[in-house]
């Protein structure tokens, strides 16, 4: 095998003999499932360098795997079968199942009766055309090409989000003869209260519903939690229906790392570890119990920010052949699209996935894409390398700091370089783990809060207490016994009250950040000083009325008067303090 130094561990480990000679030169690999992401990372010659192996290791290594025969293709890897289906049953005969109506927004299904043989999942291709007629005449105004899936037991299904009021018709289209050529119509009717529809970008930086409403992503991370079992989600469902986070991290695939080393009571795909996976055939129940759990976030009006991949894993779900990775995105996709809650994250952590190179990531966003009719919200998540985010397919930057210390600091030149929305997903976690992104306090995590709102990005939530059962909210959800969630949702209502509910960075002093409109509204932030007074000096003929805020205390002082031009305002020589002015004769 043609092999060199420079070789990242994680590609060799993909071909089973070169996995066998690592397995016996790096045990690591095997024994320390949450550090065996780093190894497979590095290259050969940086493991060497890093470890504690005598100087003939990497010649001892790369000696084994040299004398491998070489070997293209990608174990296991599998090919779906063509598009042609014997399907003995008449044109159009399915019985096929769909209501009346559907609210706007909603979700609207089809089920479809149809073949069992062979392996429908790869064997069956099936789809729809939704046409909007509105109002009647039967021209359609517009065409919604859907994809449907199987989901098992004969069953197929074809969801849709319808968007516009009306009367809409529909007609499947698939290579099976029994599913081809079925048609219907059904009403599109007003949406119900609370639903306003997929989250957009709005205003370059921020965002809204369809409807137009503001919307201020406000969220937190569980990445495992509808791996836990009915008990501990329904907490989480309970906790999170009493926090202020209106946006939910979460993984498609269970997780294996530091605190999380339980079995998740379903897998995706038919098989096991041990014998292996068939990547041709999914386990629907593992997927219905998941669209459940989005349907139940939905009902909280929280979205679901939903990770496709990431590298924490022991099942072999992050190193599937390309066709697997990508019959998987399609599958998803037409399972989940029409949740209006629903964002597509490619990775956490996408830099650190070894069996995936920079052009997977483009190919897995082509994907999503084509199959997602709606254009739900997608980014992709780093950790030591930020993505391109100016693809044109990205439609917000998801972002990790990369530095040690410093993280929504850096906001505003985040927001001139992309020119997109910047959500810091992951900026360390309140919490007393001996992991460095796992023990800030609830005041830091705060003022990185603060700091990325007046810098004009929005910040995520994590928590990794430790406790006996080994249930920290970061990964499996349960209850959030932190500090900082009563004061997010205090900082909330600062992002609701600004001037068309948007916060976008002011020029200011270099040391006190600022965030409003000129000469409407201006909210400024002290973070960790604590100053005895602060001199500001605006425009003259504009009065300002002027409140100072505890942003850790959560309180509001409205000093008296008004204030114009050049002017001090005392402060109580604590840190987090925040200033906020209003121009008389306006409201908030």
């Amino acid at each position: 095998m043609l092999v060199t130094k420079e070789q990242k561990i994680g590609r060799l480990w993909l071909k089973r003999a070169a996995r066998e000679v690592l397995a016996r030169h790096v045990p690591e690999l095997t024994r320390t499932p949450h550090l065996s992401f780093i190894y497979k990372n590095m290259t050969l010659a940086d493991y060497a360098a890093s470890s504690h192996a005598d100087p003939s290791w990497l010649d001892r290594v790369l000696g084994e795997l040299e004398a491998l025969p070489e070997a293209e293709a990608r174990d296991g890897q599998t090919k779906d079968a063509g598009r042609v289906y014997d399907d003995p049953a008449e044109a159009a005969s399915a019985v096929i199942l769909g209501p009346e109506q559907a609210e706007k927004w909603g979700v609207f299904e089809l089920e479809l009766h149809g073949p069992k043989a062979g392996n429908p999942f790869t064997d069956v291709q099936l789809g729809a055309e939704f046409a909007f007629e509105g109002d009647g005449g039967g021209q359609a105004k517009r065409i919604v090409k859907v994809p449907g899936f199987y989901d098992g037991d004969g069953v197929y299904r074809i969801r849709f989000m319808p968007d516009a009021e009306g009367g809409w018709r529909y007609r499947t289209v698939s290579n099976a003869r029994s599913l081809d050529g079925l048609e219907g119509r059904f009403l599109c009717v007003s949406p119900s209260a609370g639903n306003h529809g997929p989250v957009r970008v709005k205003n370059t930086y921020h965002f809204a519903y369809e409807n137009g409403t503001i919307y201020h992503p406000v969220g937190t991370t569980c990445y495992a939690w509808t791996h836990q079992g009915a008990d501990l989600e329904e907490q989480t469902l309970a906790s999170l229906k009493a926090s202020p986070f209106n946006k939910l991290r979460m993984c498609v695939f269970p997780k294996s790392y530091l605190y999380n080393t339980n079995e998740p009571p379903l897998y995706p795909f038919e098989g096991s570890a041990e014998e292996g996976w068939d990547f041709t055939r999914f386990n629907p129940a593992y997927f219905r119990h998941l669209e459940q759990r989005i349907a139940d976030l939905g009902r909280l009006g929280i979205e679901a920010d939903l990770i496709l991949f990431h590298p924490y894993d022991r099942w072999g779900f992050t190193e599937m052949p390309a066709d697997a990775d990508d019959r998987y995105l399609r599958y998803i996709t037409a399972r989940l699209a029409a949740y209006r809650n629903v964002w597509w994250s490619l990775a956490n952590e996408y830099d650190l996935m070894w069996a995936k190179d920079p052009e997977d990531w483009e190919r897995f966003a082509r994907i999503v894409t084509e199959n997602d009719p709606y254009g739900h919200l997608l980014s992709v998540h780093n950790c030591l390398e930020f993505y391109d985010h100016s693809k044109p397919w990205v439609t917000h930057c998801s972002i990790q700091r990369i530095d040690v210390y410093k993280t929504s600091e850096a906001t505003t030149d985040w927001r001139k370089k992309w020119q997109k929305p910047i959500v810091i997903d992951e900026c360390g976690y309140e919490g007393d783990i001996d992991q460095g992104w796992g023990n800030i306090t609830g005041e830091e995590l705060t003022r990185r809060f603060w700091e990325a709102t007046v810098r004009g990005g929005y910040l995520g939530h994590g928590e990794t207490y430790l406790n006996p059962e080994e249930v920290l909210w970061w990964s499996k959800g349960g209850r959030l016994v932190g500090d900082s969630p009563a004061r997010i949702a205090f900082a909330r209502r600062f992002m609701e009250e600004a001037p068309q509910g948007e916060l976008n960075p002011l020029p200011s002093d270099w040391d006190l950040p600022c965030a409003g409109v000129e000469d409407e509204y201006r909210l400024y932030y002290f973070g960790f000083n604590r100053p005895a007074f602060r001199e500001f000096r605006l425009k003259p003929g504009i009065t300002w009325k002027v409140s100072v805020i505890d942003t850790w205390n959560m309180t509001i002082e409205e000093l008296p008067g008004l204030y114009e031009g050049t002017f001090s305002i005392k402060l109580p020589r604590r840190p987090y303090m925040a200033v906020r002015m209003v121009r008389s004769g306006k409201s908030i």
